[in-house]
């Protein structure tokens, strides 16, 4: 169960969520910015556990290569199959995770 105070931030977060052509986010993956979070996780529930500093939840997932910076190679498989991706600032991150289509 999601702690009362948590409400406001997930209103906030689903607001700002969006689905985004990888290209439109080249610029900030060039700095690093762009966080892959895997599909195996919700995207909603990362951003507020990184919005609330959860160090343990994020090393945790972390390690479990559930989250992590966009490699290049998965960049350039996205650049090249003009992926669309569902996307949240946390700033100073932007998460990303790939929008399949079934």
């Amino acid at each position: 169960m999601e702690p009362q105070d948590n409400t406001a931030l997930r209103t906030k977060l689903l607001q700002e969520t969006a689905q985004i052509a990888w290209v439109e986010l080249q610029r900030h993956f060039a700095t690093g910015a762009v966080v892959y979070v895997s599909d195996s996780l919700d995207l909603i529930d990362v951003a507020i556990h990184i919005s609330n500093d959860n160090k343990t939840m994020v090393e945790n997932w972390l390690q479990a290569q559930q989250l992590g910076r966009v490699s290049d190679q998965q960049a350039r498989e996205w650049l090249e199959t003009d992926a669309l991706v569902w996307s949240v600032v946390v700033s100073p991150w932007i998460l990303v995770q790939p929008k399949y289509c079934l």
